[in-house]
């Protein structure tokens, strides 16, 4: 159990970084170069530098020297073995009992940096996005929106888990603005589209997952085999303008009123990390497809915020809180399950995400498409500000923890602020 366990450094109980995470990511600090960190408390332990004492060894880790990389690719390759092992020795030298790094300041200098300090970058290079569409209160929403809840769900969307294909070069880093996209739309009763900004633009709270191992072209990956290629998840904001996708989305769905910009969050946190709060995945009806169905299969109690914060606000406001384990459909291993069963081929550095979490109740919804009821009831904010959709100057976060014995398993934010649309030349 990882519960027990005690770091040598002073780690605050609601920090989302105890020892009990340990997420991976790529820093930066002020001097050097781009690399592999470990979060603890507000510190960030410099992995290059225990890789290069000899902290990790073969045969797990093979001759390369995966942590003095800019991206975790080459040790998201190296699959579970490893990051199992990797996780056992940093848990082990972070302990209360190791002298190793505890009792060694000058070497404590060397490896620790103040998350403070640095610039975190994408964890990985991310070379495919998909987007799924699993959580049913937010088909169920905007099915009834577009068709009325007789005819809220499709024919195929509790028979396999619906997704797109996303733009992976739009993927950006916590903390990057994003501008309000222009594009084509049709005002209500126009006969004809018009150019310009968009005027309905929203966040889309999400959590993805980032593949190891891949799986070879033409070969699928078997349900009870899926956890092997899945290393760990990131919060993620998939950024949406709904009026431009309204207008483009038939018949092959979201263009460019999704790839325009999706932030994730810097830290990686491992399954390994969230196995404390893993729970059964409930029962789904009809029963899925025998490729579908997994022995024992899962899902993780992980509680989620979006926080909306308006250029004349002093604070945040929640305006969002809904649960992974009790708001998605279909789990990470029927995801990936389906995307490979054609004999897609998964690389590492994959991007999968869930689609927008949304519950059965008004707060728990994860957009202000469902939130204001694409519009019709404005959210209004404690300083008498509404919301039909963002605007310009907004700042949106999302946040997101599991609840331990006395610690968290956290996965800190992913926020960005609007800024408006860029002219075009």
């Amino acid at each position: 159990m990882d519960s027990p366990l005690r770091s040598f450094l002073d780690v605050p109980t609601d920090s989302h970084f105890p020892i009990q995470n340990l997420p991976f990511g790529i820093f930066q600090p002020k001097e050097g170069k781009p690399r592999v960190g470990v979060a603890i408390g507000d510190l960030i332990v410099d992995l290059s530098v225990l890789e290069e004492l000899g902290h990790f060894p073969s045969p797990e880790f093979g001759e390369r020297q995966v942590f003095s990389e800019d991206s975790l690719n080459a040790f998201l390759t190296l699959g579970r073995p490893a990051w199992r092992k990797a996780r056992e020795i940093l848990q082990h030298l972070l302990s209360a009992e190791t002298p190793t790094l505890r009792d060694d300041a000058k070497l404590r200098d060397r490896v620790f940096h103040a998350q403070k300090d640095v610039v975190m970058q994408l964890p990985a290079r991310i070379g495919n996005y998909t987007d799924f569409y699993s959580s049913y209160h937010h088909a169920h929403n905007v099915g009834t929106m577009l068709r009325g809840p007789e005819n809220a769900l499709m024919p195929n969307w509790k028979w396999l888990p619906v997704a797109y294909h996303g733009r992976a070069s739009s993927i950006v880093i916590s903390g990057t603005d994003v501008r309000r996209p222009s594009g084509q739309t049709r005002p209500p009763d126009a006969s004809a589209p018009v150019f310009g900004s968009s005027k309905s633009f929203d966040y889309e709270l999400e959590m993805a997952f980032l593949i190891g191992p891949g799986n070879s072209l033409g070969k699928a990956v078997p349900i009870d085999r899926a956890i092997d290629h899945i290393f760990g998840f990131v919060l993620m904001n998939d950024w949406s303008a709904r009026d431009i996708q309204a207008w483009e989305y038939q018949p092959l769905g979201p263009f460019l009123a999704k790839n325009f910009c999706t932030s994730i969050s810097p830290w990686v946190v491992t399954l390994e990390a969230l196995e404390p709060f893993r729970k059964p995945l409930p029962p789904q009806d009809p029963e899925p497809l025998p490729y579908l169905r997994g022995r024992n299969d899962f899902t993780f109690d992980i509680h989620l915020e979006a926080h909306l914060q308006t250029s004349s606000m002093d604070a945040p406001h929640i305006i969002t809180r809904t649960n992974f384990f009790k708001n998605l459909y279909w789990s990470v291993a029927q995801q990936l399950a389906h995307h490979a069963v054609n004999g897609c081929n998964l690389q590492p550095g994959d991007l999968l995400a869930s689609g927008t979490i949304s519950g059965p109740t008004e707060e728990s919804r994860g957009c202000m498409l469902e939130l204001t009821w694409r519009g019709a009831n404005p959210l209004k904010l404690p300083n008498g500000e509404t919301r039909k959709w963002l605007e310009d100057g907004d700042r949106l976060t999302i946040t997101g923890w599991c609840e331990g014995d006395g610690y968290r398993v956290g996965f800190g934010q992913v926020r960005g602020q609007i800024l408006p649309t860029a002219p075009v030349a």
